[in-house]
């Protein structure tokens, strides 16, 4: 069964992330804008960010629960991976295709090293509580 750490956990991590990549994608759609960087440029250095997000989002959801790191960051994004599905399908009726499917598992693998990342760092001073 979950516990509340880490359900709480994983919805600070998706949080987290959800602010990252909302602002990254501000601050580039402004970039775009008023500069003449064309989007191709944009693609890798925002894969990049996403996979920054993942990793940041699972990080904070392994530290703050403070054991079993891998299972928060892959939560973490398995959660944020079937807002993105549910999300895409029903707004535009479109499922995911391999080279998503590559994405979001890479998002997992991410995830995963930042929840194991996370708890071995700040997950001492949780258990002790």
């Amino acid at each position: 069964m979950l516990s509340h750490r880490l359900i709480s956990s994983v919805l600070y991590g998706v949080l987290t992330i959800f602010i990252i990549v909302i602002a990254a994608s501000f601050i580039s759609s402004v970039i775009l804008r008023y500069t003449e960087i064309a989007e191709g440029t944009f693609l890798w250095i925002l894969i990049i960010l996403s996979f920054v997000a993942l990793f940041i989002g699972g990080y904070i959801s392994g530290g703050r629960t403070g054991e079993r790191g891998w299972f928060a960051g892959a939560l973490t994004a398995l959660v944020y991976s079937l807002t993105v599905f549910l999300t895409q399908y029903l707004s535009f009726n479109e499922t995911f295709d391999l080279q998503q499917l590559l994405m979001h598992s890479g998002y997992l693998i991410t995830g995963v090293f930042g929840g194991m990342i996370g708890v071995n760092i700040h997950g001492n001073s949780h258990r002790d509580s």
